[in-house]
């Protein structure tokens, strides 16, 4: 399956536009966005646990 070109793009986005009205748009970008950084802030959360644990290990072997 290819992804959207712009045509259909633009067609979703009307489309949204007309179901929920300019009013409401702001108010799910800004939901849509605090999802993203929730999701971005998580990820980098367990990053960082997994570096942790690979420390804590070639500490253990060095010891």
């Amino acid at each position: 399956m290819r992804p959207p070109g712009p045509l259909e793009i633009i067609l979703i986005l009307v489309i949204i536009f007309i179901i929920f009205g300019a009013g409401k748009l702001p108010q799910i970008f800004e939901f849509l966005g605090k999802g993203f950084r929730t999701l971005r802030r998580s990820a980098k959360d367990e990053d960082d646990e997994e570096l942790k644990v690979v420390k804590k290990g070639r500490k253990k072997k060095a010891a």
